[in-house]
Order: structure tokens, then C-alpha cells, then sequence
């Protein structure tokens, strides 16, 4: 991936995300009262959120996609931080990036712990699509706290520069990635809602750049929403 990495959030938005556990809800652990603002924390909440008392993990199974036609591959748990999508967080945006580099350097970057970035999926130009973060979490990608915790982020690979990186191929698996993610939490099907990384407020990143065919991207992602069937989220944890 070089010394540059255009597509995710510097290694400083790893360690600014990740001094939020519990995000917008407050909860008291260890004492004998939890709560939310001033009412009693509901039986579905304690039920919800119980997984997050120390010591305690809420049950994973391993290698499971949310996307039917993505392979798993693990990025480090430095790049990323466990949550409860959408009950802690509400997802409604999707985030476009470029990996300004091969498919297998965005692979090894998002797995050394030292990088301090990853998207939930990769999208490469042949088509395949990798997840490495599940969508329940928040992945350090965007370079905004605020946009971590609501979106999911696509790195697709090639550089901002080459149009030619950006094949059919790509854009069709990638349309069919979104339009899924759209369909899994309602989020419309529209530009303020599918951005590219360079509309992140703060972001000092260019890419998908200016040969990211959006006109055409956000038909097919239309297409795909419209059409059946269309691999889906897995049901397992």
C-alpha cells in the first residue's frame, strides 16, 4: 500500500474512535442503578447491552459475512472497535474509497494493527468482494468519529488517477455490495446517503476521485436494489 494510503482515516482517528465504548447511551456498570438520562434502563436494553460488562463479549460466530457473496478475512482489532449496529448506532450512509493500491496490500494493511484503518469490505477488480469487519462494528475509515459510527465503508481496488482500474466488474459487485447494505437498513438510495470519502467533513482524502463514474455507480446500484434475488445479509451473529 506505500508510504501513502488514500483511502482510510489516518492512524489518529483509531485512537480518537476508540475512546467511545458504549457511544451515545450511558450505561453504569458495576454499581447498583443504570441508566438513560433519567429514565429506568427498559428490560430489551439491559438485554441488548448486557454483553457489554466487562469480561463479557456478546456471542460472534466466527467467519460469519453480512453479505452472502463475501469471503471473511479478519482485519486487527486495532483498526476497528466492537459495537451493537444499529441498536447502539444507526447506520445511514455508505462510504466509497479507493485503496491507491492492490487488493492484497489493502488486505495486509487493514490486518497490521499498526495501521490504524480498515473498511468492512474490499471490492476488487476481478469482483470478489473480502469483508474483514462485520457491520455491527465501527470500522476507523472515514477519518470522522461521527461518520465511522453510521456508515459502512468499501475500498475498491485501484488508484484515483487510472479510470481503467475501475472495471465493470468492480462496479457491478460493488453496486450489488450497496445496494444490500442499503436494503439491510433503509437508507435511500440517493447521493447524500452513498458519498465518496472526499465528502467526509475533515477528511484530507481525494478519492474515489474524479474518474469514479457516479452517474453510472448510482444506476446500478438502483438496478441492483430493484432486482432478485440478490446476495443477503448472513442471519448468524
Amino acid at each position: 500500500m506505500g508510504a501513502k494510503h488514500e483511502s482510510t482515516g489516518a492512524a489518529g482517528d483509531g485512537s480518537q474512535d476508540g475512546d467511545r465504548r458504549i457511544g451515545r447511551r450511558a450505561l453504569l456498570v458495576g454499581g447498583t442503578a443504570a441508566a438513560v438520562g433519567t429514565a429506568v434502563l427498559a428490560r430489551e436494553e439491559l438485554a441488548r447491552l448486557w454483553w457489554r460488562v466487562p469480561g463479557v463479549e456478546r456471542p460472534r460466530q466466527e467467519g460469519a459475512v453480512d453479505y452472502a457473496a463475501a469471503r471473511w478475512v479478519a482485519a486487527s482489532d486495532e483498526n476497528w472497535r466492537r459495537a451493537d449496529r444499529p441498536d447502539d448506532f444507526g447506520v445511514d450512509m455508505v462510504i466509497v474509497h479507493v485503496t491507491q493500491g492492490s487488493f492484497a496490500s489493502a488486505v495486509k494493511a487493514f490486518q497490521d494493527p499498526s495501521h490504524r484503518a480498515a473498511t468492512h469490505y474490499i471490492v476488487g477488480q476481478d469482483g470478489r468482494v473480502t469483508q474483514m469487519i462485520r457491520e455491527l462494528d465501527v470500522a476507523y475509515h472515514a477519518g470522522n468519529r461521527d461518520y465511522n459510527e453510521r456508515s459502512v465503508g468499501i475500498e475498491h481496488e485501484g488508484f484515483v488517477d487510472r479510470p481503467q482500474d475501475f472495471t465493470d466488474a468492480m462496479y457491478a459487485a460493488s453496486a450489488r455490495l450497496t445496494a444490500g447494505i442499503c436494503a439491510r437498513y433503509d437508507i435511500p438510495l440517493d447521493r447524500e446517503h452513498i458519498i465518496g470519502h472526499v465528502e467526509v467533513p475533515g477528511t484530507d482524502h481525494t478519492d474515489p476521485g474524479p474518474h469514479w463514474d457516479w452517474d453510472r455507480y448510482m444506476e446500478l446500484v438502483r438496478r441492483a436494489a430493484t432486482s432478485a434475488p440478490s446476495p443477503g445479509a448472513s442471519k448468524s451473529a
